[in-house]
């Protein structure tokens, strides 16, 4: 892989996000382009990440070993019917625009092995997650490229079925704001406590903070982890309970239902 060259269609954040990461684990500028319709866009992106820059899609993936698709799901039609009679045999595509099936794509650029993702924003911080499906056409190189980007921002995990990229939204792609919505409720409850907003703000972000890196560090579920600060009849055991007594889990469940049925629908609406 010490010679692949790839092509970020798209110099958005996502696509800037990728380059950065690529570039931090040693990729050359050289071995990096993109295209961006907008010149001012394009003169940012070349003098922060140093590589070059095209206004032409067409131009930008010549030569290149993948393309990397990362313009809004709404352009993608247009945008891979123009690309489509410019890619060459072989080249891989990888997709990070939500909702764009595998199909859609090769009806609109024809034929070729296609990696789908479903990162998620904090990729921008290169501490992403983001979930991955291959077609058949991709080989066992061309995976280990597309895993090789995709960590480049965060955790890459593979699935085995297009599908389940509805249910990766629903948990890691829309999951962030799950979390800011928490914090922004415990802020407030800290807050009519009588903590000053400031001081709540402080305690929510720290302790969310706290409890990630313990569950990613430990070696046990987040049940486990939560029945160990559970102390029988103590004030944590009542804040469990009457979360629950409210149908917490229920609640949670229903709302990753409803975002993995909208991604469902969106993918079939996209893709007309």
């Amino acid at each position: 892989m010490s010679n692949t060259r790839i092509a970020f269609i798209g110099a958005g954040n996502m696509a800037t996000s990728l380059i950065g990461g690529l570039r931090a684990q040693g990729w050359s500028a050289e071995r990096l382009c993109a295209s961006d319709p907008g010149a001012e866009r394009r003169e940012l992106v070349a003098a922060e990440q140093g590589i070059q820059l095209f206004a032409d899609n067409a131009e930008a993936i010549r030569g290149a070993d993948v393309v990397v698709l990362s313009v809004k799901p709404q352009a993608m039609k247009n945008v891979c019917q123009a690309l489509g009679p410019s890619l060459q045999p072989g080249q891989l595509v990888v997709s990070v625009a939500a909702g764009i099936t595998c199909a859609s794509l090769n009806q609109w650029l024809g034929a070729c092995p296609v990696v789908r993702c479903m990162p998620n924003t904090p990729a921008l911080l290169r501490q992403g997650v983001s979930g991955l499906y291959a077609t058949a056409q991709v080989s066992a190189a061309q995976r280990q490229l597309a895993e090789q980007l995709l960590s480049a921002v965060g955790l890459a995990v593979w699935l085995d079925q297009e599908q389940q990229l509805d249910a990766v939204t629903a948990v890691s792609g829309s999951g962030p704001a799950y979390f800011f919505l928490l914090i922004e409720a415990m802020t407030a409850a800290g807050e009519k406590l009588g903590l000053p907003r400031e001081t709540a703000a402080q305690l929510t972000l720290q302790t969310a903070l706290g409890a990630a890196r313990m569950a990613v560090a430990s070696d046990v579920d987040a049940a486990e982890l939560r029945r160990r600060v559970t102390s029988p009849a103590g004030t944590t055991e009542a804040a469990i309970k009457s979360f629950q007594a409210n149908g917490f889990e229920s609640l949670v469940e229903q709302a990753l239902g409803a975002a993995a049925q909208r991604s469902a629908e969106l993918a079939e609406q996209l893709g007309n």
